[in-house]
C-alpha cells in the first residue's frame, strides 16, 4: 500500500460547465505551460509541505508561482486541491481585482458543493 498517496489538483468550473482557469492555461505560450505542469506536479507531490518559491499564502487562499503565472488555488477536502484563478503577474503587488475575482469564485465553488451534498 502506497504510504504517500499523490494529492488531487482540479479546476474550478462555474455553473455553466466552463473552466476559466483551463482556458486561461491553454491560452499560455507552450513554455509557461511546461512551468506551471511542473509546479502542478509539485503540489500533487508534496501537498500543503510545499513552500516558497513555488507556493505563498495569500490569506485564505494559496498562491502558485511559476515564473510571472499565478494561480490562486484552496485544499478542499483530505487530499484535493482546487486551483480557482489564474493570471499573468505584471506588477510587483497582486493586483485586488485578481485576488477578488479568486475569492469569488471561492464562495461559489463551496455553495455549490454545499447545494450538491444536500441533494444527494
Amino acid at each position: 500500500m502506497d504510504q504517500n498517496p499523490e494529492w488531487s489538483v482540479e479546476f474550478y468550473v462555474d455553473a455553466r460547465g466552463n473552466s476559466p482557469v483551463l482556458q486561461f492555461l491553454g491560452a499560455l505560450s507552450e513554455a509557461n505551460r511546461a512551468k506551471v505542469a511542473r509546479v502542478l506536479a509539485f503540489v500533487r507531490e508534496f501537498g500543503p509541505l510545499l513552500r516558497m518559491p513555488h507556493v505563498r499564502r495569500v490569506g485564505e487562499l494559496w498562491e502558485l508561482r511559476p515564473g510571472a503565472i499565478r494561480l490562486f488555488y484552496f485544499r478542499h477536502t483530505a487530499r484535493r486541491f482546487v486551483i480557482l484563478h489564474g493570471f499573468r503577474k505584471k506588477t510587483q503587488r497582486t493586483p485586488r481585482k485578481e485576488m477578488a475575482l479568486a475569492r469569488r469564485r471561492l464562495a461559489d465553488f463551496l455553495e455549490r458543493q454545499r447545494h450538491e451534498s444536500k441533494d444527494r
